[in-house]
This record gives C-alpha cells, sequence and structure tokens, in this order.
C-alpha cells in the first residue's frame, strides 16, 4: 500500500499545478496518472491564456466578459478567482521559464480571442497548452514529486455512510498497465481528482481518446453531485476527417470565415455584426451548422476558414502548427487555400460539483480542471479561460487539500433538504445499480482509513477478474460505438426533445448490453482492452447525465439550445442542473447561481456580439 498526504488523480495541466501548490504547502505528493504527464490532453491547447496584463485592463473587465460568455450561469466568486489570479499565474510560468511570444519589445504578446473586450489572450504560437504542460511537468520533476505514470485508477476508497456529506475519501485503487498489479494508495489530508475531459462519448471530438470522464464517473458513483452536465461546448473549427482542433487564435489573428457562395456569412447573414468570427463560440458554432444546414455548407459538411490574407510570414511566426495540421490531416496548404472546418465536441463546462477551493460534499476528495464544476465558465466558456483555470484552481486545490491558508469559500456543495428537484418524462427507466458502485455495501461507519481502502482494494481485484474470466459476450468497441453514435447525432449543437429521448433509450439499451461485456485479450500485463472496457462503463454514465440535464433545461442558454424553447428564460431555469446518483439511478435537482460577485452583482443581459 503506497502512503502518501495528498493524492492527485491525472497529470495534465491541472494536476501537476495541484501536485506543485501542495508539496509547497508542506505535503508529501504523489501523483496517479494513466499517461505520462507530457501526453496529458493539455498538450493539445493551442489558443492561449487569458490574463490581464497590459495597460487598459483589469480583471474587471475579463470578469464581466467571462460572465457575459457564461450566459449569466458562471458562479461570480469563482469567475473572479479566475480573473483576478490569472496574471499572477501567467507571470509565475514566466518565471518558471515557459516561452510565451514575444513583441519586438519584449513584451510578451497578447493577441484577440472570441467573447474578450479586450485582446488579452497569452500565447506561444499555436501550441500553449504544449508549452505550459512541459513548463509544469519541469517543477514536477524538480520537486521531485512521485509520479505513478500508467497506473489507470479503477476506483475511490470512500466510507459508506448513507449521506454523502458525511462520508470521507481515504484514498484510489488503480491498476498498473505495466504489470497488471491493482494497489492502493493512501492519501491522510486528500485525494485531487484531474482527470480531464469526456470527449470520447462523442465520435467527433478534439479530445484524445483518453478523455472518457473516468473522474466524474467516480466521483458521481461515490455520491458526489454533477452540475450543468448538459453544457457540452462544440469548437466551431476542428478538422472534418479527424476532430482535429485548428485553433482560435486563426480567427484572432484576423481569419475568416466563408461558405459556399463566397460570404462572409457571421457579418453578411447577421449572425454577429459587431464581432464577426470572434463571437462567443456557442454563437459561430451554431451559424455554421445553420449555414450546411440551409445548403450553404461547401460539400454540405463544412465552411471555409481563409488566413491566406495573413502572409506567409506572420503566419509562420504566430500559427506554424496550423499549417502543419492542416496539410497532415487534410491536404491543405493553408498558405495558399483555404482550410476546411466545421463544430466539433471540444469541452465540458459542467462537471463534479466543486467550490472555488475544488472542495466536494464528500470529505478528503477535491476535483479540478475540466473534470470539476465550480461553474467558471457557466453555459459557455470562452477560448482562453481553460488554461488559466487549469493553474489558478490548480493552485487553490492544491492548497487546500494539503491544509495550507485559504479564504472561506464562498460557493456552496452539497446537497441539502430544501433544495428543488427536478423529474424528466422519460422513455426509459434511467441508471442501473450496478454490482461495484463506489460506495461499499455494509460496512462499518467508523471504519479506519486503512480498513475502508483495504476493502475497495478487495472489490476492484474481484471486478477485474470477474471480466477477464469471461470469454463470450459483447465488446466495448461495439457499445462505445453506439453510445458516441446517438451522442452526436442526438446531443449536439442543435437540441430537440424526441432526439434526446432517443438517445436515453440508446443510453439504456447500451447498459443492458454492458451487463454481458467481456475483455477480448485475457492478458494479465499491458492490457489496454481491460482498461477501455472499464472506460466505457464510465462513458455510459456520463452520457445518461449529459442527456438528463439537456432533456430537463427547457431554455435556450450559451451552448445549450433547444428547438422547443428558443429562448433563454432568466425566472425559470437562471439555476444550476444537478444530478446525484442515489439507489441506483440518477436524481435531478437544481442549485441557485451565485451572481454576487466581490464588488458588483452580475445582473443577466440579453448576449449579443
Amino acid at each position: 500500500m503506497h502512503e502518501y498526504d495528498v493524492i492527485v488523480v491525472g497529470a495534465g495541466g491541472a494536476g501537476l499545478r495541484s501536485a506543485i501548490a501542495a508539496q509547497e504547502a508542506g505535503a508529501n505528493v504523489a501523483m496517479v496518472t494513466k499517461l505520462h504527464p507530457v501526453r496529458s490532453h493539455t498538450g493539445a491547447a493551442e489558443g492561449g491564456i487569458n490574463a490581464a496584463l497590459r495597460e487598459g485592463d483589469d480583471w474587471e473587465l475579463h470578469a464581466y466578459d467571462t460572465m457575459k460568455g457564461s450566459d449569466y450561469l458562471a458562479d461570480a466568486p469563482a469567475a473572479e478567482a479566475l480573473c483576478q489570479e490569472s496574471p499572477k499565474e501567467a507571470i509565475q510560468l514566466e518565471h518558471w521559464g515557459m516561452a510565451f511570444s514575444r513583441e519586438d519589445d519584449g513584451r510578451v504578446s497578447q493577441r484577440p480571442f472570441g467573447g474578450l473586450s479586450f485582446p488579452r489572450t497569452t500565447f506561444a504560437g499555436a501550441e500553449t497548452g504544449h508549452h505550459l504542460l512541459h513548463t509544469l511537468y519541469e517543477q514536477v520533476v524538480k520537486r521531485g514529486i512521485d509520479v505513478f505514470d500508467e497506473w489507470y485508477v479503477l476506483n475511490l476508497a470512500v466510507s459508506d455512510e448513507d449521506d454523502p456529506s458525511d462520508r470521507t475519501c481515504h484514498g484510489v485503487v488503480a491498476y498498473e498497465t505495466a504489470t497488471g498489479n491493482i494497489e492502493a494508495f493512501t492519501a491522510s489530508d486528500g485525494v485531487i481528482l484531474a482527470t480531464g475531459g469526456l470527449g470520447q462519448v462523442y465520435d467527433h471530438t478534439t479530445n484524445a481518446v483518453a478523455n472518457t470522464g473516468d473522474g466524474i464517473a467516480m466521483a458521481y458513483r461515490a455520491g458526489v453531485p454533477v452540475e450543468d452536465m448538459e453544457m457540452i461546448q462544440f469548437h466551431p473549427t476542428t478538422l472534418p476527417s479527424t476532430g482535429v482542433l485548428i485553433s482560435e487564435g486563426v480567427r484572432g489573428e484576423g481569419g475568416i470565415l466563408y461558405n459556399d457562395e463566397g460570404e462572409r456569412f457571421m457579418f453578411e447573414r447577421g449572425y454577429a455584426n459587431n464581432d464577426g468570427e470572434l463571437a462567443s463560440r456557442d454563437v459561430v458554432s451554431r451559424a455554421e451548422l445553420t449555414e450546411i444546414n440551409a445548403g450553404r455548407g461547401i460539400e454540405d459538411e463544412y465552411v471555409h476558414l481563409d488566413m491566406r490574407h495573413l502572409g506567409e510570414e506572420r503566419i509562420v511566426d504566430r500559427l506554424e502548427n496550423i499549417l502543419h495540421l492542416a496539410e497532415d490531416f487534410e491536404g491543405v496548404d493553408g498558405l495558399e487555400e483555404p482550410m476546411p472546418v466545421k463544430p466539433g465536441q471540444h469541452y465540458a463546462m459542467g462537471g463534479i460539483e466543486t467550490d472555488e477551493y475544488g472542495q466536494t460534499c464528500v470529505d478528503g476528495l477535491y476535483a479540478v480542471g475540466e473534470c470539476a464544476c465550480p461553474s467558471v465558465h457557466g453555459a459557455n466558456r470562452l477560448g482562453g479561460n481553460a488554461l488559466p483555470e487549469l493553474t489558478v484552481f490548480g493552485k487553490r486545490t492544491g492548497t487546500h487539500a494539503a491544509g495550507g491558508e485559504t479564504e472561506e469559500p464562498k460557493i456552496p456543495v452539497g446537497r441539502t433538504d430544501d433544495v428543488e428537484t427536478g423529474d424528466v418524462d422519460a422513455p426509459v427507466e434511467l441508471g442501473e445499480p450496478w454490482t461495484d458502485d463506489a460506495v461499499a455495501d455494509g460496512g462499518a461507519t467508523a471504519e479506519t482509513s486503512t480498513a475502508v481502502v483495504e476493502r475497495t482494494l478487495e472489490r476492484e481485484r474481484e471486478r477485474v477478474d470477474r471480466l477477464l474470466e469471461r470469454d463470450e459476450g459483447t465488446q466495448h468497441a461495439e457499445i462505445r460505438a453506439a453510445v458516441q453514435h446517438t451522442m452526436t447525432a442526438n446531443v449536439n449543437v442543435f437540441r430537440e426533445e424526441s432526439a434526446l429521448k432517443e438517445a436515453l433509450a440508446d443510453i439504456s439499451a447500451a447498459r443492458e448490453r454492458y451487463r454481458d461485456v467481456y475483455v477480448a485479450d485475457p492478458s494479465s500485463t499491458y492490457n489496454t482492452d481491460l482498461i477501455q472496457t472499464i472506460e466505457t462503463r464510465n462513458l455510459l454514465d456520463i452520457a445518461e447525465m449529459i442527456t438528463l440535464g439537456a432533456l430537463a433545461r427547457e431554455e435556450f442558454r450559451g451552448a445549450h439550445w433547444r428547438k422547443e424553447h428558443q429562448e433563454r428564460k432568466d425566472d425559470e431555469w437562471l439555476k444550476h442542473t444537478m444530478v446525484s446518483w442515489a439507489d441506483g439511478s440518477p436524481e435531478l435537482w437544481y442549485r441557485p447561481v451565485v451572481l454576487e460577485g466581490e464588488s458588483k452583482t452580475y445582473e443577466p443581459k440579453e448576449r449579443s456580439y
């Protein structure tokens, strides 16, 4: 058994920054990650880091842009924390050696991004996430923090009290890919989930194959509510054949979108008369699909993104990586011809419910980064706000988990007796009791930390043995493909009631098929088929959460558009959609949005660009 003060699950930007902060606060820290840290999906982030660094800009302007961009579903304390602390974190990265792009006078470069009132996006070419990831990993190595890479966390070790708010997380159980060993890790102070996104629930996504929502699913089954899961961002510029991201930096530098008729449709068709291509991402994605659905798309599939007019020198200096992506995946020379792009799943605004210090309602369990929802992004994330979320909340969460000094949180977590409950007209029975829920049955509530971890370890070894003992059944790839297909077809940019109900029925059928899932590879070492089978189980829960929230929210807000409800309804829906796992099925309830900030209250206004 491996014993530490703080365990960080995942080693992307959020996990690395959390580990550094926890170690600086005096904790003995270990990172447990299914990928080597520099293979984490943070490395695919291209655009930049929003930070109010220049004269004429300030954090309050950034906070207003963030709240507006969220369509007023963000919680103001989280949004303000991001905007106040991002400049300090950007400077810290620079001091740690991050190679930011610079102006001729030596200042760090900043460029415009969608939804921003000031050009505050700090960048490193079109590979900002790659540079950030390596910079943070260097600091982890420098500090001697233990990293268990290619260890897949199977479950959380959580005590089994009836009320989740009385539960405690004592550690994790993980599978070592190289050996097949399943071992336990205890955390005396806290476990931080930093497992990233969930894009593999869709079949056209910018996300890596490792982004399967593992942390969200584990926390959910341990009794932690998930928040605003219906808020899925579809990035407007992905390559049609692969889903590979084309950075918003292209439009920030002046790239132009055209339809098949040669129209600069963001202006000429009135989608965003002021900001055009630099409108918020949800606005641009809906505009593109509207053009395609109206028959004005190229080959009825995509639109064109043109950057030729920027000139070779500027493109090579600031966007060289985009040239390689377009050439490698679409056979297009971005210096000579426009690039094909269409919307693709990119980011989850929702996730594990946390406060602004990463705390969940389960004592000792934290979450940070894309898997978490302190509700800094609300219904729509602004480009350039994801990377500062990793650093700002990574530092806050690591510090708090290690017992460092923090302020009293202003965002509530956990369910109370007086919450507003919800219901949907689902076509099938939702959920299904898994035989291996995170919270074990029948244990004494006063168990020692070691006993909870040992019981979880034994249960996970039995679960893996059961999967490997089966020699026939349904392969996970078939189940995963069915879920991805229905999510892409029915829970995409444009949503309607009948399609959402069809998706819930398809997910229920996939759950039933998973009862007979088997692992085709019987190997005891390097068994990626086993890992992917367990990931698919997580994707089933993720898909149901997203679709349930989308069916429940009967309005149009940010990234969530409903055919039957094409207007924002603040009187009814200025609230967070919460889903809790209870007795084998999801329970729907709501929590008010926190609009009161440090110096002002953010009154909802009409959102236009």
